[in-house]
């Protein structure tokens, strides 16, 4: 990347890079320092983590080993449901700052919504809201909320999530979901497991009414290129 990402005020009014390098990878996991490293040197101001991948430690080590100012960078990273709950979420969000090895992190997203135990779900964004008004995180959000899920945790919350981060990719495109998050004034996130499909492009018989209406010809071996592009058309934020 030559050029430096665009980027996205938040309904807090913190900028947050649209472009950044996600890093779940379980399998790779000795080499999420090297490929932190070499995002950053590259231009890469977000990176997208969660304790669920357990690689925030790793992703500490690349981001020590840059050395690119600490304020230049963009830190996400995501607190799994076996930690939700107040205290709970307190203790996950601490271990994981340390892992990190960083004073405060970026934006802290609640990773999934907990139907079964939605008072855990609130409790946990609670704590979260403690984390920002404590100055440990600068934003904070959830992933992978569908409209009710939001709409309910809004109506109990004190602050309205910053992103929502989920699954969306031209074979997938939420608009309903994208349409809520924009009326509610939260930004839309997508991971790289959004990537997924879009890898393999399927026969124009087969593609959604959306992409048939609009030929994509002489399609760039590297399909990140188009993803990114319709990314940056639909100004949402995306991890690679």
């Amino acid at each position: 990347m030559s050029a430096k990402s665009p980027m996205l005020t938040l309904n807090n009014g913190l900028e947050m890079p649209v472009l950044g390098l996600g890093v779940l990878d379980r399998s790779a996991r000795e080499q999420t320092a090297g490929a932190v490293q070499c995002a950053i040197a590259n231009g890469y101001r977000l990176i997208d983590t969660a304790a669920a991948y357990g690689n925030e430690r790793q992703v500490g080590e690349g981001l020590r080993g840059s050395r690119v100012d600490r304020s230049e960078m963009f830190i996400t990273t995501k607190l799994w449901m076996t930690g939700y709950g107040y205290e709970p979420a307190l203790r996950a969000f601490d271990s994981s700052r340390r892992k990190l090895g960083l004073d405060y992190v970026d934006l802290y997203l609640l990773h999934w919504p907990m139907p079964s135990d939605f008072e855990a779900t609130v409790a946990a964004y609670r704590a979260a809201e403690k984390l920002l008004a404590d100055r440990k995180v600068r934003a904070i959000g959830v992933s992978n909320f569908s409209s009710a899920h939001l709409n309910t945790l809004i109506d109990r919350a004190d602050v309205t999530p910053a992103v929502n981060q989920v699954q969306v990719h031209p074979y997938f495109i939420q608009q309903e979901l994208r349409e809520t998050n924009s009326r509610l004034g939260i930004a839309t996130s997508h991971g790289r497991r959004s990537a997924a499909a879009f890898e393999a492009l399927a026969p124009r018989a087969t593609r959604p009414t959306h992409l048939r209406t609009r030929p994509l010809p002489n399609l760039p071996r590297n399909t990140a290129r188009p993803r990114h592009r319709w990314c940056f058309v639909g100004t949402w934020i995306t991890g690679s």
